[in-house]
């Protein structure tokens, strides 16, 4: 029977972690001094980076701490946001060589985020447990200090200065989100329904009444479902 080949090396993870750990310091920058503009202690939200490791996930809940929403409805708005990482950790669960045991995989899963997952996805050999070590510290430890940073900057930038430069994050994701929608139209159709749902909950009697973290969960479980519905993918692509 063929031997499967295995990438199980620390410093060859971390070394390919180190662009994603780059990546992260100007988006948890931005994070950081959210939060402090936000009220939030600087040990705070960098113990928030250090225990959720979610960009979206972290700055929706941030919004509904200062809001004083229920501890449910942040609950239930980062179960839908960050659903995407349990889906993540199943497919490379697959993709684990036979070393590495359920407790590590369990310990592997909180460090796996969007970029992590595509690294350690487009390997052409299986994973050990070593490599995924090396490739989620850097990022983290990346994004804890990019954290810091930010809300040590924020807690001593004028309030103007600090209020010009919070609108990086909206800058942040408008960039995620063109790339995909210019090049799939399923995608911009998604989208523009998210828009429509979003003002519909805005603008209209009563509904307006919705906290933002219901609103968010609204918009993403019917976008998706309507994306799902209408432009399922075919089994072939």
């Amino acid at each position: 029977m063929e031997q499967i080949e295995s990438i199980n090396s620390y410093s060859k993870g971390f070394k390919e972690g180190m662009p994603i750990a780059l990546g992260y310091l100007p988006i948890s920058f931005t994070f950081g001094m959210m939060a402090v503009n936000m009220k939030l202690p600087i040990w705070v939200a960098v113990f928030i980076s250090m225990t959720n490791l979610t960009s979206a996930g972290q700055f929706a809940g941030i919004g509904l701490i200062s809001a004083g929403a229920p501890c449910l409805e942040m609950a239930l708005t980062q179960f839908i946001i960050n659903m995407r990482y349990a889906l993540m950790s199943l497919s490379l669960s697959q993709k684990a060589d036979k070393s590495m045991s359920r407790f590590h995989r369990i310990l592997i899963s909180f460090g796996i985020t969007d970029e992590v997952f595509a690294v350690a996805s487009g390997q052409p050999y299986e994973i050990g447990r070593r490599y995924m070590y090396g490739l989620i510290t850097a990022p983290y430890f990346g994004w804890a200090l990019g954290t810091f940073m930010g809300a040590a900057a924020g807690s001593i930038l004028p309030e103007t200065l600090r209020s010009a430069l919070s609108i990086a994050i909206y800058g942040m994701f408008i960039a995620i989100i063109i790339p995909p929608a210019k090049r799939y139209r399923p995608v911009l159709k998604v989208m523009v329904a998210s828009m429509i749902i979003s003002c519909i909950l805005r603008f209209t009697p009563v509904l307006n009444r919705l906290s933002g973290g219901f609103v968010i969960i609204i918009c993403a479980v019917v976008a998706s479902a309507l994306g799902a519905k209408l432009f399922p993918i075919r089994e072939a692509d």
